[in-house]
């Protein structure tokens, strides 16, 4: 009986969340804004939450060799500075993740509309070109959040790394500590590397498919 309420309320909740994008996006074109100009805007943030992301995982990464070449000193300090970072660096990660999701949702609509206003129209050429644009804007997009999940997926191993790191230097506020950690760098550094460069092709790929909506 538990499972059936706890299943009852998944769906609910599913039913709710696309209920009110529906209402949110039938509001916003009754002032002019229709689901083109919010993909736009949306695949804007999540570039920008990107380069947020880039921005603090560098640091992260920043600290942890500040750490690893720490000569004396409070290491209590350090630590919150670590934990800190990991936080911001989680929650980057978050944001990030949110506007890709934000970005899945409003490309369902627009899609969906697009498909079903295609039959309204009338013309055979008409409505031969708008299928082509339609297909070409689909696969521009699948190649974007292709781009943006496999950046996005790279943030696991240095969100891990952190947490442990953090952890590990919670319960172990020593010199002989921080050396433990230097063999653990150079995976978190190639982590990071990895990150920035998948990140990058992310951005780079947001900013092409905007300027093709924009066109």
């Amino acid at each position: 009986m538990l499972k059936f309420s706890q299943t009852l309320c998944v769906i609910i909740s599913i039913f709710t969340l696309a209920s009110c994008s529906s209402a949110y996006y039938s509001a916003m074109e009754k002032i002019g804004i229709h689901k083109r100009d919010i993909m736009v805007d949306r695949v804007v943030d999540a570039k920008e939450s990107q380069q947020e992301a880039q921005a603090q995982f560098k640091s992260a990464l920043a600290e942890m060799t500040a750490l690893i070449n720490f000569d004396g000193g409070d290491l209590e300090s350090q630590y919150h500075v670590i934990q800190e970072q990991y936080e911001d660096s989680k929650e980057a990660a978050e944001h990030v993740s949110s506007r890709i999701e934000k970005i899945e949702d409003v490309a369902d609509a627009l899609f969906d509309e697009w498909q079903d206003e295609i039959k309204q129209i009338s013309s055979t050429n008409l409505k031969r070109q708008s299928a082509i644009t339609l297909r070409e804007t689909q696969r521009r997009y699948q190649s974007l959040i292709k781009s943006m999940r496999k950046a996005e997926s790279k943030m696991a191993p240095v969100l891990s790394a952190l947490k442990d790191n953090s952890l590990f230097l919670k319960h172990n506020l020593n010199a002989k500590a921080v050396g433990a950690l230097q063999g653990e760098m150079v995976s978190i550094k190639k982590d990071v590397s990895a990150l920035i460069k998948e990140m990058n092709l992310a951005i780079e790929q947001s900013q092409k498919f905007i300027d093709m909506l924009e066109k």
